[in-house]
C-alpha cells in the first residue's frame, strides 16, 4: 500500500539522516585513525557500514511500497572530536538525534494511520535504544579510563573484536 506524499517525504528525510550518520561515523573513525587506535577506528567503520544497511532498510520499505525514494543533500559531517572521549561524545550525540527522529517519523506514521510502517519502525525504535546503550556504555568506560594509555589500548583492542559485517547485510 502506497504511503502519502507527506509520509514519503518523512522517509526520505531518515534515509538521508542514516547516510548522515554514516558520514559522522565514518569522520570519528578517521580521527581514531590519525590518534593510532586501530581498534576504536574499525568500530567505528562497522557503525558507519551499519547506518548504510539502515539507509537501506528505508530505502526498500518505500520501494516495496510503491513510493519513490530520495537521498537528500548531505554536508560534510561537521567533527571536531579529536580525543576518545569526545569522539564517543559526539556518537552518543548522533544516535540521541537519530533515535529522536525515528520517534518522530512513528509518531507520524500512527498519526496517519498507516499500520504497515509499524513493523519496521518499532525494529528501529528497539534498535536505537540498543544503540545508544552501547555506545553511552562506552563512554562510561572511556570515562573511568580517563586517557590512560594502557586503559586505552585495552579498549582499543577490545572494540577490535566486533564482528564484520558488509552494508548489503541487512540483518543489522
Amino acid at each position: 500500500m502506497k504511503m502519502s506524499a507527506a509520509l514519503e517525504k518523512k522517509f526520505n528525510a531518515q534515509i538521508t539522516l542514516e547516510f548522515e550518520s554514516s558520514m559522522v561515523y565514518r569522520q570519528l573513525a578517521i580521527e581514531m585513525e590519525d590518534r593510532d587506535l586501530p581498534g576504536i577506528a574499525a568500530w567505528l567503520r562497522h557503525q558507519a557500514d551499519e547506518e548504510i544497511v539502515h539507509a537501506n532498510k528505508f530505502i526498500d520499505h518505500l520501494s516495496d511500497r510503491a513510493n519513490h525514494p530520495v537521498i537528500g543533500a548531505i554536508a560534510a559531517p561537521k567533527v571536531n572530536a579529536k580525543t576518545v572521549l569526545a569522539v564517543f561524545e559526539a556518537a552518543l550525540g548522533h544516535e540521541q538525534k537519530v533515535s529522536a527522529s525515528i520517534r518522530d517519523l512513528y509518531a507520524a506514521t500512527e498519526k496517519a494511520g498507516d499500520l504497515d510502517s509499524r513493523p519496521l519502525l518499532l525494529w528501529f525504535l528497539s534498535e536505537q535504544v540498543e544503540e545508544e546503550s552501547s555506545v553511552d556504555e562506552i563512554v562510561g568506560r572511556v570515562k573511568l579510563i580517563n586517557d590512560d594509555g594502557p586503559g586505552l589500548l585495552r579498549l582499543d583492542d577490545e572494540l577490535a573484536q566486533r564482528p564484520v559485517a558488509t552494508t548489503e547485510n541487512t540483518a543489522g
